[in-house]
């Protein structure tokens, strides 16, 4: 019997030893093959109590059978001389019963699971969304998101832990107008296709990683075949390292004045050349014709309506109406922005207003007043709003993003330093296109080598 014992013990402890073997080896694999499955048990024996405390269950009227005990007449107690004969007897009563949302199969993912949940009579997503950190605290995981909903139904996403913690990320993805600056709060890549949302608003304060998410868009733009155009009103001092891969930059609000000029007239002549080919944008244009797609970053748009004395209305006047015209019709011409600032209200005037109201993709880094949230994110959903004003200080480059698919999501850009920027610049140099050709009346056909493998004739 002693050795018996011993053996299991034995047995016991290498079993130990191997599992613990396993998830530090392949934590990927012993989450799918050992710890999912028991998740997934607890999930359905808990459930009814998780959506009972979190107030996401339905109290119905039902009818059922009990059985209720009836005196009869019958023999004499010898204490109370009462009938002490009872019948059980069948009876029909309502009673509240109280109905728990039908749980689907949970499908493991790298980072948790996403389950599907069928929702009750008078439920809406938003019920569940109210309700995701009580069901986080439940399911004892970082995070619960309601990640899609369909008619009668929602998705919930649970993360076991924050992947924002470390982000690694190549901001290259070899397509064009597409860059992958940092990844998304569910684990994948954070891209951004200026084909799908064109204009771009980035709000942060300093240090909150603004300029970082910038840099990483200038990294990714670098390789393609792409005119990156600057607006730097802090002197240059942004904006000048690229230089050598930039075909424009204006470092004082007269010479941004007149480059909003020439993004107006470059609008102009590509809409004459849609028009002769009877193409709705450029990319119905043929290859050869195509011009090439321009990319404008401005830093700081607060500096660009920011009046310090009379004389310079004229000049603000003129940036409040081409900027919004840029963005108004840069999509079917391929110009595309990037607007960053720190200071982002409507008292910087109707300009600032009428330009946001163009940027459909939005950027909410950590900011320092609420109106910039608001005017970044409030006109949107007032959940990413809360979101944005929850980040903490020391978590440089995470932001509250909406765009793309229409909903909101935490994102961290990869971090992305000045040298290595600049030196993407360098390295890219010799694909700056001319200013002077761009801005130049008639198509400005890519070659072939600097088009490469970015071709992008597909129609937007």
């Amino acid at each position: 019997m002693r050795e018996i014992l011993i053996l299991a013990g034995v047995a016991l402890a290498a079993m130990v030893a191997g599992a613990l073997a396993w998830r530090h080896h392949s934590p990927r694999s012993f989450w799918l093959v050992v710890v999912f499955p028991l998740r997934a048990v607890h999930l359905y024996l808990t459930w009814a109590r998780v959506a009972s405390g979190c107030k996401l269950t339905v109290k119905r009227r039902r009818w059922r059978w009990s059985l209720e005990a009836v005196p009869v007449a019958g023999t004499l107690s010898h204490a109370t001389g009462a009938a002490m004969t009872v019948a059980s007897k069948r009876r029909v009563r309502r009673v509240d019963v109280e109905h728990s949302p039908r749980l689907g199969i949970p499908r493991p993912s790298a980072l948790g699971w996403r389950v599907r949940v069928k929702l009750l009579d008078g439920q809406v997503p938003d019920d569940y969304a109210k309700a995701c950190e009580a069901i986080a605290h439940a399911w004892r995981v970082h995070a619960v998101r309601v990640t899609g909903s369909a008619p009668g139904r929602v998705w919930l996403s649970a993360l076991r832990f924050d992947p924002l913690v470390k982000v690694t990320a190549e901001p290259e993805t070899g397509e064009l107008l597409k860059v992958a600056p940092g990844i998304v709060e569910t684990g994948q890549p954070w891209v951004i296709d200026f084909r799908t949302v064109p204009h771009w608003l980035n709000a942060g304060a300093t240090m909150s990683g603004k300029s970082n998410l910038a840099n990483a868009i200038i990294k990714g733009l670098a390789p393609q075949p792409v005119a990156l155009v600057g607006f730097d009103l802090k002197g240059g001092v942004e904006f000048t390292p690229y230089a050598p891969r930039m075909s424009a930059l204006a470092t004082t609000r007269a010479e941004c004045a007149e480059l909003l000029d020439d993004l107006v007239r470059v609008l102009a002549d590509r809409m004459r050349l849609c028009r002769e080919h009877g193409a709705r944008n450029i990319w119905r244009l043929p290859d050869l014709l195509r011009p090439t797609p321009v990319v404008v970053l401005v830093d700081e748009v607060a500096e660009l309506f920011l009046m310090a004395d009379k004389s310079q209305k004229d000049e603000i006047a003129r940036t409040g109406t081409a900027l919004p015209r840029v963005a108004q019709l840069g999509r079917a011409f391929g110009v595309y922005l990037i607007i960053c600032g720190q200071r982002i209200g409507s008292d910087l005037g109707p300009g600032v207003t009428a330009l946001r109201s163009q940027l459909s993709g939005r950027v909410c880094h950590r900011v320092n007043d609420p109106e910039t949230a608001n005017m970044t994110l409030g006109d949107m959903d007032p959940a990413a709003l809360d979101a944005a004003r929850a980040i903490p200080a020391e978590t440089p480059g995470v932001a509250i993003v909406a765009g793309q698919d229409g909903a909101w999501y935490r994102v961290r850009s990869v971090e992305v330093t000045e040298q290595e920027a600049e030196a993407a610049a360098c390295r890219y140099a010799d694909l700056t296109p001319s200013w002077t050709a761009l801005t130049e009346p008639g198509p400005v056909a890519l070659d072939d080598h600097a088009a490469g493998d970015f071709t992008g004739s597909e129609a937007a």
